[in-house]
């Protein structure tokens, strides 16, 4: 996995973004766009630090989480505060504005 990126599934999800601040990739190997977003993934990770977890679902083995969120088209990025939907991000996002949106949730 991305450095400073961890990989959910349905088994570890849910403890993963009950507390604090979590940034949710929700992606797929076969799409293009994703495999852009994880290098920056990597940098926002190394930007917020302890900040908040970043980390990364697979709709294709998790599907079930995709729907929940109603994640239609990927890359679909979504920023979770204490298990809320914060924020939510579709298609390619640049690391400035993922850094902010983090930060703006402190």
């Amino acid at each position: 996995m991305a450095e400073g990126v961890i990989e959910l599934d349905g088994t570890t999800y849910d403890d993963a973004v009950k507390s604090g601040l979590v940034l949710v990739d929700f992606w797929a190997p076969w799409c293009g766009p994703c495999k852009m977003q994880t290098p920056i993934l990597e940098k926002v990770a190394a930007a917020v630090g302890e900040k908040a977890v970043i980390a990364k679902v697979n709709v294709d083995e998790t599907p079930e989480l995709a729907a929940k969120y109603g994640v239609r088209s990927i890359p679909t990025l979504i920023l979770l505060k204490d298990g809320e939907n914060k924020q939510q991000f579709v298609g390619l996002q640049q690391e400035a504005a993922l850094v902010s949106a983090i930060e703006a949730e402190q």
